[in-house]
C-alpha cells in the first residue's frame, strides 16, 4: 500500500501493528491488549486525518496510483457484459478514451470514460488519460448510437485535461470538445456523469454535460488544474495548494455552487481503500438516478437539461 505524505501518521500506526501481530505469533508474549490499543489509535488518526483534508489533499487523493480507473468501475459494474466498441471512424481509436456497451442489473447503458495507465507502459500506451480530438469523436459517435436505439449514457470521467499536443490541435481539439458540448446538450436519452478522479477543464467537459453530474467525495472539477494555476499567477507550482483552495474544485464546493447534483461517498482513507464498496455506491448512485430520469420524455429531459444549465453562474447581489 502507498501513502500520501499527509497519510504518514497512519502508516506509522500500521507498521507498529504489524510488529506487534508478529511478536504475538513468534512469541509466548501476550500482545493483546497492546494491539487493541494500536488499533484504537489507527481508527482515530484516520477519522482525524480524513474528517480535516484540505482540496490539496483531495487532489493528492484523486490521484492516487491505487485509486480504481474507469475500466475497473465498468468490469466491477457490467461484469462480463461490457462490450467495447473502438474508434472514431475517422482517424483512429484513441486509447485514453473508451466506451461500449454493458448491463447493470437487466438495464442497458453506454459507457464512456478516460482511461489512465496503472504503469509506465500503460499509462503511455492510454497518454495519461489524455484524449485526442478522436476520442472526443468517439465519445460522440457512441452517445449518437445510445440515442438512436434508446439506451441510457454514462459517463466516467478521470483526466488531467485534453491533449495539448501540436497534433491534437491540427485535428480540431477545441471543435471536437464544443461539438460534444452542444450535442450532449441536446441529446434525447439521459446522461449521468460520475467524476471519479480528475475533472481537469475542456478534458472533462467534452463528456461531462449530463442530466446528473455526481462526483465521488474526494476528487476534483476545474477549470484548470492547482499546478497549472500556480504556475500562471505565481509562476512557480510551489503554491499549488492555495490555487487548490482558492479554485473551490472540491466535490462539497461544487455541490454548494450547484455545478454538481450530488456526491457519492468514499470509504474512509479513500476509493481504493475500499474499492468494493466504492464500487456498489457508484452503481447504486446510477441506478437511483437512472430511476429519475428514465420516465422523462425526451423534450422535457432536453428542456430540464438546458434549464439546469442556463442557471449555473446565476446569482442574487
Amino acid at each position: 500500500m502507498e501513502y500520501l505524505d499527509f497519510e504518514l501518521p497512519i502508516k506509522e500506526l500500521q507498521d507498529q501493528l504489524e510488529k506487534c501481530q508478529v511478536i504475538g505469533k513468534e512469541s509466548d508474549v501476550d500482545v493483546t491488549e497492546t494491539c487493541e490499543k494500536i488499533e484504537k489509535k489507527l481508527v482515530e488518526t484516520k477519522k482525524d486525518i480524513y474528517k480535516n483534508l484540505t482540496a490539496w489533499q483531495r487532489v493528492q487523493l484523486s490521484r492516487h496510483p491505487n485509486r480504481p480507473y474507469t475500466l475497473d468501475h465498468i468490469t466491477a459494474l457490467c461484469g462480463d457484459s461490457f462490450l467495447e466498441l473502438h474508434g472514431d471512424r475517422n482517424v483512429k481509436d484513441d486509447k485514453a478514451m473508451i466506451g461500449g456497451l454493458g448491463k447493470i442489473g437487466d438495464q442497458s447503458y453506454m459507457f464512456i470514460g478516460q482511461q489512465k495507465g496503472y504503469n509506465t507502459k500503460t499509462r503511455q500506451y492510454r497518454n495519461f488519460g489524455m484524449s485526442n480530438p478522436e476520442g472526443y469523436r468517439k465519445a460522440l459517435r457512441l452517445m449518437k448510437s445510445a440515442e438512436k436505439f434508446g439506451i441510457p449514457v454514462v459517463t466516467l470521467i478521470d483526466t488531467p485535461g485534453a491533449y495539448p499536443g501540436l497534433e491534437a490541435e491540427e485535428r480540431g481539439q477545441g471543435e471536437a470538445i464544443a461539438r460534444n458540448i452542444l450535442e450532449m446538450t441536446r441529446l434525447k436519452v439521459p446522461i449521468i456523469t460520475v467524476i471519479i478522479g480528475e475533472g481537469a477543464s475542456g478534458g472533462a467537459l467534452g463528456i461531462g454535460v449530463g442530466d446528473k453530474v455526481l462526483m465521488l467525495e474526494n476528487t476534483w472539477y476545474s477549470v484548470i488544474s492547482p499546478e497549472s494555476c500556480s504556475s500562471i499567477l505565481w509562476r512557480s507550482w510551489e503554491y499549488k495548494e492555495q490555487a487548490a483552495e482558492a479554485l473551490k474544485l472540491t466535490a462539497p464546493d461544487m455541490k454548494k455552487l450547484h455545478l454538481v447534483d450530488d456526491i457519492i461517498k468514499e470509504p474512509l482513507g479513500g476509493a481504493h481503500t475500499d474499492r468494493e464498496k466504492t464500487f456498489l455506491a457508484v452503481k447504486k448512485a446510477i441506478e437511483a438516478n437512472y430511476d429519475e430520469l428514465k420516465n422523462l420524455s425526451p423534450k422535457d429531459l432536453i428542456n430540464q437539461r438546458m434549464d439546469k444549465y442556463a442557471k449555473m453562474g446565476v446569482f442574487k447581489g
